[in-house]
């Protein structure tokens, strides 16, 4: 019965069946959590590199008068950023602050996170006129979700990630 025992343990490691299975049922887990972050941080990139991109097109209309011109308000602003943005955000998610310095030296960013929550309120907006320093920044919440072993790019609240777009220019005289 010893030998028998001895048998059935040596036959079952050399045993090959099955192994592909038990490998990629240990694998997977893991394989699966660095698949879910990689397609959310390229997912948060892209929407970041999008919202640059339509901030730097609207921050157009400020340098050059434009915007001082027609009296655009805020809400304004922050709609001609939306329409830039080839319909990947909510138009009433974006917001925008448009501060004015006297130097570059003097720039300091408006930060609207406070205890770790994204604050809309008060947000400045002053377009300025020709030769002043002009900071616009567009603010968005993204929708994040936790993925596979606790991974998220939440920074303002447990599901938000707040993406930011910067320009910094001189108005035109």
């Amino acid at each position: 019965m010893r030998t028998r025992k001895r048998y059935l343990l040596v036959r079952f490691a050399r045993e090959g069946e099955g192994v592909t299975a038990v490998e990629f049922a240990l694998i997977a887990p893991a394989f699966i959590a660095l698949l879910y972050a990689i397609f959310q941080t390229a997912l948060v990139f892209y929407a970041q590199q999008v919202l640059q991109t339509a901030t730097l097109q609207a921050a157009r209309q400020i340098m050059t008068g434009q915007a001082q011109s027609s009296n655009m308000t805020q809400s304004q602003f922050q709609q001609l950023v939306c329409q830039n943005a080839a319909g990947l955000f909510s138009c009433g998610g974006i917001y925008a602050a448009v501060q004015t310095f006297t130097s570059f030296p003097n720039v300091t960013m408006y930060n609207p996170i406070t205890a770790g929550k994204f604050n809309s309120a008060n947000m400045p907006y002053s377009p300025g006129v020709p030769g002043d320093v002009e900071v616009v920044q567009v603010f968005y919440q993204w929708p994040v979700w936790p993925g596979p072993l606790n991974f998220s790019l939440a920074n303002a609240g447990a599901t938000t990630d707040v993406l930011v777009a910067t320009a910094a220019f001189r108005n035109e005289p």
